[in-house]
């Protein structure tokens, strides 16, 4: 790995050289060449401009989208949730009455005691 940055330093340094010997030979006059390298950086930094607002727009365009389906699957979920929580209460409440229908069943045929003997007397 650090061979390969190697070579790529190198590359970068040798165009790089080769740029400065290529401008200093140059059949330009200064002055041309001044203005061909102004123009050029312009259009370099128009290019990068350019690229730099389609990624961004990029970038946000996809970050709109991830939300909006993050809340659409939040969505789904919490309502998916709310039916199974009321279906869970839906069941409680049967068994609940179940269980209050049986008590009161058991409470029927439960014989009471009488307070003055203290035997069971069956009321009628």
């Amino acid at each position: 790995m650090a061979s390969t940055g190697n070579t790529f330093l190198a590359l970068i340094t040798g165009a790089a050289i080769g740029a400065g010997l290529g401008l200093l030979y140059a059949p330009e006059s200064g002055e041309d060449t001044r203005k061909r390298l102004r123009k050029d950086a312009q259009d370099a930094q128009d290019r990068f401009n350019k690229r730099y607002q389609e990624t961004t727009s990029n970038l946000s365009d996809k970050a709109r989208k991830a939300r909006m389906d993050f809340e659409e699957r939040l969505e789904e979920t919490l309502s998916n949730a709310s039916y199974k929580a009321d279906d869970i209460l839906s069941a409680m409440e049967e068994k609940l009455e179940e269980l209050r229908k049986q008590n009161a069943k058991l409470q029927r045929d439960k014989p009471k005691k009488s307070k003055s003997s203290g035997t069971d007397k069956a009321v009628v």
